[in-house]
């Protein structure tokens, strides 16, 4: 079957995209991230909540405040990344949703209420839009590297707050020499789908 999207498209999305463990010293600029934020802010969650929140980590000093909650094995291509993004799920969410779900405001109150409910609800959608963000950084002819090995109790206290919970780390920039691992296998079709 063919596809709508066009396969220099899939190939720069998906077919030759990896997860990128060194990068170029090319600084990744503002506008580039207002560019991915922009497009990937468009893709779908639930009651359009959008409870992702994106810690830009640009200066030195919050580089150096943030490498020793790395993992060990993650702490050196942090620290030499261009840019690094904390990508956070947003608990109180449901406050903007009388301007983001205009057509039932009530949905703040209704469906999110009680805490437990919206950190289930901010959790999962923030991790589709984590998503959508790495294959926005794609989209901008950049490479990224997510991350969950860090200490996430100590990065929410460096950089979040209560409210927010801190669910990856992407290193982001023009793939370096060696970057990435040979492609892995991939679960099949048959493996992965079942139809009833």
């Amino acid at each position: 079957m063919t596809l709508a999207l066009d396969s220099a498209a899939q190939d720069l999305l998906f077919h030759a995209a990896h997860t990128a463990n060194s990068f170029t010293d090319e600084p990744v600029t503002e506008e580039q991230m207002q560019a991915v934020y922009d497009l990937i802010k468009m893709a779908p969650t639930a009651f359009n909540q959008s409870p992702l929140r994106v810690v830009l980590v640009r200066s030195a000093e919050a580089r150096e405040r943030l490498v020793p909650h790395m993992a060990e094995g993650n702490q050196a291509k942090t620290a030499a990344a261009p840019l690094v993004a904390i990508l956070a799920a947003d608990n109180e969410f449901h406050e903007e949703l009388p301007v983001l779900f205009p057509h039932f405001p009530q949905a703040k109150d209704v469906f999110f209420g009680e805490r437990p409910v919206r950190e289930r609800s901010a959790e999962l959608n923030a991790t589709l839009q984590a998503g959508y963000f790495l294959l926005g950084i794609r989209a901008a002819g950049l490479a990224a590297g997510p991350m969950t090995g860090f200490d996430h109790a100590g990065v929410q206290k460096e950089f979040l707050d209560d409210d927010h919970t801190p669910l990856m780390i992407v290193n982001i920039g023009k793939p370096g020499a060696d970057a990435f691992y040979p492609r892995s296998p991939r679960l099949s079709f048959d493996q992965a789908v079942t139809t009833v």
